[in-house]
């Protein structure tokens, strides 16, 4: 549950792409360089969740999906103003149940520092990993 004055929300165009692309491009270590139109394509074609305090935008978070076989999280973030108050968990569990992806087989993501955060909300090693293949492209 959110603290009062604090909400997520799914419209996109609510989202504040300047504030998420300064984070992405500058701080997030998987996206550093990633440029302004890469970053709203890459919205325009998932499933974005923002993170509000009133109405400043605080967090971010998006979701690659099909809605039925599988869905990929990525570019989840909350501003370090506001960490350690429990945001990433609330925008965590508020992903995961999201009523269209609650269909899913299932959801995968990527992180080399928050394995914490995310195994309270059910994530884990990839089952059967030798089943699963990955090229990477660039």
């Amino acid at each position: 549950m959110l603290a009062d004055g604090y909400y997520i929300r799914t419209d996109k165009s609510a989202m504040d792409i300047d504030f998420i692309h300064g984070y992405l491009s500058e701080q997030a270590y998987w996206a550093k360089g990633r440029s302004r139109e890469e970053v709203m394509k890459s919205m325009e074609n998932s499933l974005c969740f923002g993170l509000f305090n009133q109405k400043r935008q605080i967090g971010f978070g998006r979701v690659a999906t099909d809605y039925v076989v599988f869905a990929w999280l990525m570019d989840l973030f909350v501003d370090p103003e506001y960490r350690g108050m429990g945001f990433g968990k609330a925008l965590v569990r508020n992903i995961v149940e999201y009523p269209q992806l609650k269909s899913v087989n299932g959801m995968g993501l990527r992180t080399q520092d928050a394995q914490e955060l995310y195994k309270n909300e059910g994530f884990g090693p990839i089952p059967d990993p030798e089943t699963w293949m990955f090229k990477k492209m660039k």
